[in-house]
């Protein structure tokens, strides 16, 4: 009986840190063309890196890691940079909760030829307080979308605010989105606001599901966080009319483990439809 208690004491203690490990290793980078509708004739491809869930917060996403996580994002040499929400961190277990200031500093150095594009995720929010985060952003140079839409080279990029914070308002996004050109890529924090929206959005840009960040073999992630389930759990969703893809994020929430679910960043090629 001892020597069980021993074993399952090591097993647990090797899990714990299998977990802290993967949490905290570089984001894996994720290559993806996507040949979009009603992309311009003549536009040149544009290549875009989607980052999510920093959760910046200790012991495993202090400033330093993110600033590395913004070192190898630059080196990728990307048009644009889209943020999918939740910088900050409000988990319980934690080392040390950063304010606004500081999780957002490292995103200064931030490098694309069309800037950086944001928006909000849960974690943002404070319940019955708001964000204090979006001045911060701006004056780091990244343009915060809260139900709206801008022009970034051939690329119109909608952002939908927080669902779970109930400032997300689909007429606001689509008629924002409406008076720019086409094609239009919606960026959210979470996948949900996919079945909301309008057939002619193409495609969706998401985080929020971490893709299970606890992934147990044989069973599968005890948690989503996505009111759809697994539908929308990880990576590239193709659904009729429209395209959903959820990146893993890089930070955690809830525990500062991973396990079967790496941290990853996208970088994506956009073009036209072949001929």
């Amino acid at each position: 009986m001892k020597r069980l208690f021993l074993l399952l004491a090591v097993l647990a203690i090797g899990i714990v840190a299998l977990g802290y490990a993967t949490a905290t290793r570089d984001p894996v980078v994720r290559r993806l063309t996507l040949h979009l509708r009603d992309w311009p004739a003549g536009a040149a491809p544009m290549r875009v890196a989607l980052i999510s869930d920093l959760h910046v917060a200790g012991p495993d996403m202090p400033p330093a890691r993110l600033a590395r996580v913004v070192a190898q994002v630059n080196a990728l040499h990307p048009d644009l940079i889209l943020i999918a929400g939740d910088i900050e961190q409000d988990r319980f277990v934690s080392t040390r909760i950063y304010g606004a200031a500081e999780a957002s500093a490292p995103l200064a150095a931030l490098r694309a030829r069309y800037g950086t594009v944001a928006v909000l995720g849960n974690h943002d929010y404070v319940y019955g307080v708001g964000s204090d985060l979006p001045p911060y952003l701006a004056a780091n140079g990244i343009t915060v979308l809260r139900n709206q839409a801008v022009r970034r080279g051939a690329l119109t990029i909608a952002g939908a605010d927080d669902l779970y914070h109930g400032k997300f308002w689909p007429d606001r996004l689509t008629r924002a989105a409406a008076r720019l050109p086409k094609p239009v890529v919606v960026l959210s924090h979470t996948p949900d606001v996919a079945p909301m929206l309008p057939d002619w959005f193409p495609l969706v840009l998401a985080g929020h599901t971490h893709c299970g960040q606890i992934v147990l073999p044989f069973f599968g992630p005890p948690k989503t966080a996505s009111r759809y389930g697994r539908r929308y759990l990880c990576g590239l969703i193709r659904e009729p009319g429209r395209d959903v893809l959820v990146t893993a994020g890089i930070g955690t929430s809830g525990v500062p483990l991973r396990i079967g679910a790496v941290p990853d960043l996208w970088l994506l090629t956009f073009d036209g439809a072949p001929r």
